[in-house]
């Protein structure tokens, strides 16, 4: 091993028993866009290592590549000396390369192996490694021998140890392979070969950064790595360790002016250390960058990431074991921090893009990464998670809630497509099985599991819904902003004609007529507050005018966005507790369902409304650009950017919803149109065209028919038509996160136009905040030409990249509000009715939030919180009365 002095490390210091997960998250701008978990395929780099690559890219561009490397020749070779601190070497013993293929190229080609060297590879080997090594037998003749492994999947020690009573030239082993999360026995595979006189080749491009690696410890001849995985370094970045009396015994097979001297005609010397394996030509950004993410490692301590990652790869591990349908593939001896899966029945590829639709970032490894592993053990691909030091333990519960959500929804379709059969052959309608009886509610099925809720507390008391009517509160205001449509729709599906109320045989007068709470209206908000009153324990009966899966409201489409930049600090509160209930109902449905990916708000300079919030910050068109590369702001345009905007999976988020009340009893009924509603007593009666129904308490949250249920709203409120479009591109990715976010621009003489990231599979969404008036009595018209045109104008304006197709063509309808406000709260007069409508185009984002604060208000609790929102600041103070027509 290398006598040469090696780097001294830093004195003990005490360190924390965890690592501050929430800080190093912070500094990671890639976890603001989705839950990264492909570490072993290129981990996210922090802001401190984007900024050294980026910083003496500046520096080159100002000085000169030559004189930028001048310049920051001390900081380069301190990455030498943190490269040599990390695996206990000395920095002459370190040459950085471009990747870990061309460090063990460069490290096999100056071995000079001859026909009949053998070679004792591990089954771990990586494809790379491999592929040279095959070349190597056909063309130089060198014997290649692939060591078996033992029943926990490391290699078999004993057959090592037998295969080395002969001669052999090199054993080589992955640490860590790219198939799975085993950790092999390097320190005793180094022991026997250097026993034996024979090199160790140690690939330690999946387990350095995220497992300690010492070259002393393990009698390593040769180490190669990579920059991009578990050390978080920049692409085109890597090592190679060559320990120093190997070296004397050879020479680099083309040596490069960068490791040796032309020192007469036909003479040259290669340099004394291991730099005699470079090239002179190298990124000196990326290698200031893989120093930044060297050091970041060094003080953090490897001993601790390793706990870390290796303690959530366990919890993802018994996580997967307890989802049905998934089969975990990683062997006995896996411990490191990453875990590989198969879903039954499904190619691991659509495993993987289901999931990325949702926010998580994982890959597929397939055999031809693989044969000696995953080959021998017959698996054709495998799903494969990574996780690192900005993953947590919510990160982990999430994957595997969304894996068990889908494998719900799997094999409830295939038991639904069986009955259908079954029916289909019996005669039976739909929903009833041979020999049972008519059912009449739609509850939950007995079967089905209790989603963890938003409710109350277990223990807590089952509340009664009679609780007193608060005091009127005062009025206040907002001002406007850009929206994304709200209203009464449901699961959104594409419909060709007006849907109508369909009829009913339910019988009236039956107990399945009354309930504690009726819900009028199957949107975010409808569908939110049923969710949440039943899951506090009242019984409630939710109906929807039109049948699932109309476009006549404002709940209908894939996106909505989310954000904290508003106009005044009086809706902080609101926005804050908007995103705590997605949280909340996140983790109830085991789904992502809102993905982070920043936003940008813009104005003409000087204009008056701008925008703002907790952690938003103003900036030019120059710096709005660098920020989201796919919108083009010109010179007199300033933007609000909002670093927590992001975009919200709309028609997820309405089929968790759907789904949850269902699982706690909601009784929803769609096409059933509400005639007329009345005080009845301590309580209230509804008449729907399907019979009469009689409830405690009655929730309005009507969109665009409000004013027919709520005649005093009908002057206040006016209905709008919006028009969005989805457009393809030719350069996708500069409409996607990171590259583009949520955004707006109010353009002079035109209007806001808004838009959401391409996103699910959907291309980039816009449209403008505004539109005529429209009677939500008659059918939504299709997408006129102009309406396209004007859209598709502004788009070229402002996103050269949609240069696409019209993917996609929605109509709906805003419910305006004098100042873009919103009606909350309970209906003055009448303390058993509750609202929330006329959201103003901006609603959607706080759906799950009113829906848990009507439930509140339902249960006699007070909300200060809203009482700029509710009716009587609005100034409606009159009993409104009952309406009809809803």
């Amino acid at each position: 091993m290398s006598t040469d002095t090696a780097v001294p490390g830093p004195p003990p210091t005490p360190r924390s028993p965890t690592l501050d997960v929430a800080a190093l998250r912070a500094a990671t701008p890639g976890m603001r866009h989705a839950r990264h978990m492909n570490a072993a395929g290129a981990a996210l780099p922090s802001a401190a290592t984007l900024a050294a690559v980026t910083d003496h890219l500046r520096l080159e561009s100002l000085l000169g590549g030559y004189e930028a490397a001048e310049a920051l020749a001390d900081s380069t070779e301190r990455v030498y000396q943190s490269a040599a601190r990390l695996i206990g070497a000395a920095p002459q013993d370190i040459a950085l390369v471009d990747s870990a293929s061309t460090a063990w190229q460069r490290a096999l080609g100056a071995l000079r192996l001859k026909a009949g060297d053998r070679v004792l590879a591990s089954s771990s080997t990586y494809v790379s490694s491999a592929l040279h090594l095959l070349e190597m037998r056909d063309s130089h003749g060198i014997v290649l021998e692939v060591l078996p492994a033992d029943a926990s999947g490391q290699v078999d020690l004993g057959a090592l140890e037998t295969a080395l009573r002969e001669p052999a030239a090199l054993v080589t082993i992955a640490h860590v392979p790219t198939s799975s999360g085993l950790v092999e026995p390097v320190a005793a595979v180094g022991a026997l070969a250097a026993h034996a006189g024979v090199p160790l080749l140690l690939d330690a491009t999946q387990s350095l950064g995220q497992l300690p690696v010492d070259v002393q410890e393990m009698h390593c001849g040769i180490v190669v790595a990579t920059g991009r995985k578990f050390l978080r370094g920049p692409r085109g970045t890597g090592l190679l360790y060559v320990d120093p009396e190997l070296r004397a015994r050879t020479r680099p097979a083309a040596p490069d002016v960068r490791g040796a001297e032309w020192s007469s005609a036909y003479q040259y010397e290669v340099v004394p250390g291991a730099r005699r394996y470079e090239t002179w030509e190298s990124s000196h950004a990326l290698r200031l960058g893989l120093g930044t993410a060297l050091d970041e490692a060094l003080d953090l301590g490897v001993a601790l990431i390793r706990d870390h990652v290796t303690e959530l790869a366990e919890r993802l591990r018994a996580g997967l074991s307890g989802v049905p349908g998934i089969r975990r593939t990683d062997p006995p001896a896996a411990a490191s921090g990453i875990v590989t899966f198969l879903r039954e029945d499904e190619d691991p590829r659509q495993t993987v893009r289901d999931l990325r639709a949702t926010g998580f970032r994982l890959t597929t490894v397939p055999a031809s990464h693989g044969q000696w592993d995953l080959g021998r053990r017959g698996l054709e691909r495998v799903a494969r998670a990574s996780l690192h030091v900005y993953n947590s333990a919510d990160d982990v519960d999430a994957l595997v809630a969304a894996l068990t959500a889908r494998e719900r929804r799997r094999r409830g379709a295939r038991v639904a497509n069986v009955e259908t059969v079954s029916r289909t052959a019996s005669g039976l309608p739909s929903g009833v099985t041979p020999g049972s009886p008519t059912p009449t509610s739609a509850g939950p099925e007995p079967a089905s599991p209790t989603p963890r809720s938003a409710g109350p507390e277990p223990g807590s008391p089952t509340p009664t819904f009679t609780g007193p009517e608060p005091g009127s509160p005062a009025p206040t205001s907002s001002g406007p902003e850009p929206g994304s449509a709200t209203g009464a729709a449901t699961v959104p599906e594409p419909v060709s004609a007006r849907p109508q109320p369909a009829p009913s045989s339910r019988p009236t007068g039956s107990p399945g007529d009354r309930a504690d709470v009726i819900v009028v209206g199957a949107g975010i908000h409808g569908s939110s507050a049923a969710w949440q009153l039943a899951a506090r324990g009242a019984s409630v009966i939710h109906l929807d005018r039109f049948p699932a899966g109309h476009t006549e409201g404002s709940s209908h489409g894939r996106t909505r966005m989310i954000r904290r930049a508003y106009p005044a600090e009086i809706w902080d509160g609101l926005v804050d507790t908007a995103y705590n209930a997605w949280q909340e109902l996140e983790l109830a449905s085991g789904q992502r369902l809102v993905t982070t990916a920043g936003g940008l708000y813009a104005r003409a300079a000087g204009a008056p409304g701008t925008l703002r919030g907790p952690g938003c910050e103003n900036v030019d068109h120059a710096r709005a650009a660098e920020l989201f590369p796919g919108l083009r702001l010109c010179e007199g345009f300033s933007a609000v950017h909002d670093p927590d905007a992001g975009v919200i999976d709309a028609q997820a988020a309405l089929t968790a919803l759907a789904a949850l009340g269902r699982a706690h009893g909601v009784d929803r009924r769609d096409g059933c149109a509400v005639l007329r509603w009345r005080r009845d007593g301590e309580g209230v009666r509804v008449d729907t065209a399907q019979g009469v129904l009689h409830a405690g308490r009655l929730v309005v949250c009507a969109g665009p028919w409000t004013g027919e249920l709520l005649p005093a709203f009908a002057r206040p409120l006016s209905v709008v038509r919006i028009v969005n479009l989805h457009l393809g591109s030719s350069r996708r990715h500069l409409l996607e996160p990171p590259l583009l976010g949520a955004f707006s621009v109010d353009v002079p003489d035109v209007g806001l136009l808004y838009g959401i990231p391409a996103f699910g599979g959907a291309g980039v969404k816009i449209g403008l905040d505004h539109g005529p008036p429209e009677d939500p009595s008659v059918p939504a018209g299709p997408v006129t030409e102009a309406e396209r045109d004007r859209l598709l104008g502004l788009a070229s304006r402002f996103l050269p990249a949609a240069d696409g197709p019209v993917e996609e063509t929605i109509t709906c309808r805003y419910t305006m509000a004098p100042k873009n406000r919103f009606a909350v709260g309970r209906l003055p007069g009448e303390d058993r009715v509750l609202m929330a409508a006329a959201c103003s185009g901006h609603g959607f984002k706080f759906g799950p939030a009113l829906g848990a604060a009507l439930a509140d208000l339902a249960e006699g609790k007070e909300r200060p919180d809203l009482d700029f929102l509710s009716p009587a600041a609005m100034g409606i103070t009159d009993r409104p009365g009952p309406g009809a027509g809803a």
